[in-house]
């Protein structure tokens, strides 16, 4: 007898970008995937934001210093379906395996409103999902406008099922559930660096909740994190006065077992591509005693509602919308406005006092 899945070995990046520069970084994620696959590795994981780096200005300026880093950031964004997805596409193909890359995302067609998102590529160059952060975390909502729920998904692969969060949702047991939930075997915790005095509380939770995360959900976490080089710290502290805010690169991916326990790294300095061999035989043994999602649960007693939906900014409704397709306030309105033309007032009352309540309780 067998399990279902089979184990593999996974990896996960600690490098810097080429900061804002979408074509460099993209070839430079190209040969560290390559890279990585030569060592084995069937799933690769990335650093948040990596493609075309983090907003780390926010951490240094006023928002309308700001806002000179952030124009380039826009227009060096990543839209999926772009030339830049789809060389990653092939580089992971040619490597057989999935990638998870943290990105800066653009909506195709927008401008101005920007995502930080994790770009789940299949082993055939497709694009299995996006999940885009549900809230930027203190000041980097002057640069990431909030996700949706329809990236809080897990996919299927060969090792077991793949999801991810990024930074500071990896510390949200809501969010994290929400992947448990759904038979999660192997996690993405993406991290950016954390080079700046201001970020050093932070940085000391990175491990924390990267390990709390693998001990509650009975799963493999991938930790890649990020790293300050001399070019980005160049770009961003021209002055001694910032250079003096920097304490070190940043840096501290891992990989952790599904008790917490280190399986490689934390990667302290310099840029790492670190691999472990995921067994799902670990995870057996984990929930043998603690499913919490599974025998451990007691959903008759606790609940979670996750609402998938994709949000955009407006709805439309067009001349001859069907009335499944309407908001049920909207429709039970338009119910009303029929009822009133009935010409029963006795018939009409009593729909209305029915409808009424259904609307307040919407």
């Amino acid at each position: 007898m067998s399990l279902p899945v089979s184990g593999c070995r996974a990896a996960a990046i600690q490098a810097a970008p080429v900061f804002l520069d979408r074509e460099g970084t993209v070839e430079k994620a190209c040969h560290l995937i390559a890279e990585a696959a030569r060592r084995g590795a069937r799933i690769i994981a990335f650093p948040e934001s990596f493609l075309p780096g983090f907003p780390h200005w926010v951490h240094l300026y006023t928002p309308a210093e700001s806002a000179r880093f952030t124009a380039r950031l826009v227009a060096a964004a990543v839209e999926v379906g772009s030339p830049a997805t789809e060389a990653l596409g092939r580089a992971a193909k040619e490597a057989g395996a999935w990638v998870v890359m943290g990105m800066t995302e653009r909506e195709p067609g927008r401008l101005g409103t920007l995502y930080n998102s994790l770009l789940f590529l299949r082993p055939d160059g497709t694009v299995a999902g996006v999940h885009r952060k549900l809230m930027p975390t203190y000041a980097e909502r002057l640069v990431h406008a909030a996700g949706d729920g329809r990236g809080l998904r897990v996919h299927e692969t060969p090792y077991g099922r793949l999801g991810g969060l990024i930074c500071g949702e990896n510390g949200n047991p809501l969010a994290r559930y929400a992947l448990v939930a759904q038979g999660e075997a192997i996690h993405a915790a993406a991290w950016p660096a954390y080079p700046f005095r201001v970020n050093q509380a932070s940085r000391a939770g990175v491990g924390i909740r990267s390990r709390a995360a693998a001990f509650e959900g009975r799963c493999f976490v991938l930790a890649p994190a990020g790293i300050l080089d001399s070019r980005m710290r160049e770009m961003l502290c021209p002055t001694a006065a910032l250079q003096a805010e920097v304490v070190d690169e940043g840096g501290g991916a891992a990989i952790y077992g599904p008790g917490g326990q280190v399986l490689a790294g934390p990667a302290l300095a310099g840029e790492a591509i670190l691999t472990a061999d995921l067994d799902p035989g670990e995870i057996v043994a984990g929930k043998i005693s603690h499913d919490v999602a599974g025998h451990y649960q007691r959903p008759d007693v606790l609940q979670l509602t996750v609402d998938r939906r994709p949000q955009g900014a407006a709805r439309f409704l067009d001349p001859g919308t069907p009335p499944a397709a309407l908001p049920a306030r909207d429709l039970v309105a338009d119910l009303l406005a029929r009822i009133e033309a009935l010409r029963d007032e006795a018939l009409g009352r009593a729909l209305r006092e029915v409808l009424g309540r259904y609307r307040d309780e919407t």
